[in-house]
């Protein structure tokens, strides 16, 4: 059985990648990362989701 994770709305989320809520729906609109979850007309975004779009755009300063 997979570990429960946590599942945010769209404020939560936004707060927690220090993004604004109208940044995460344009990034939406076009298909762009995060990975979001639908139920109906929810949006929710999974803690674990978020982390992986947050090291995805990790840039490591060249010395």
């Amino acid at each position: 059985m997979k570990e429960t994770t946590t599942i945010m709305n769209e404020k939560q989320a936004a707060k927690y990648i220090g993004l604004s809520q109208r940044t995460l729906q344009k990034y939406r609109c076009i298909q762009k990362p995060p990975t979001y979850i639908k139920v109906g007309s929810a949006v929710r975004y999974s803690k674990d989701d978020l982390d992986a779009f947050l090291d995805a755009n990790r840039v490591e300063p060249i010395n």
